[in-house]
């Protein structure tokens, strides 16, 4: 049975996590803006989630300028389906 992910868990990485569980990349800016956090708390928080192997991490460039773009690995979309189930189940005791 799955159990909560304390690396997703957190408020910021679970929205960051579940807002590129609907897509295959977004833009750092994106979900920077997304998230409401700075450049700086951003950076870690995809540090943290990439050193897990939750995330890949791609540079390129878009109209000019360079960017980041960020996706979900394969274990990365496990886990957030494995916290997102164990929540759940949480939820369901709940009066």
């Amino acid at each position: 049975m799955a159990e909560l992910d304390p690396l997703i868990h957190a408020p910021a990485r679970l929205q960051l996590v579940t807002s590129l569980s609907a897509v295959s990349e977004a833009e750092f800016s994106a979900l920077r803006d997304v998230l409401d956090v700075s450049d700086s708390v951003m950076s870690k928080h995809v540090s943290a989630l990439a050193e897990a192997g939750y995330l890949h991490i791609r540079k390129g460039s878009r109209a000019g300028r360079r960017t980041t773009w960020i996706g979900l690995t394969p274990a990365g979309r496990k886990a957030v389906r494995d916290h997102v189930a164990a929540l759940r189940r949480l939820i369901d005791v709940v009066d």
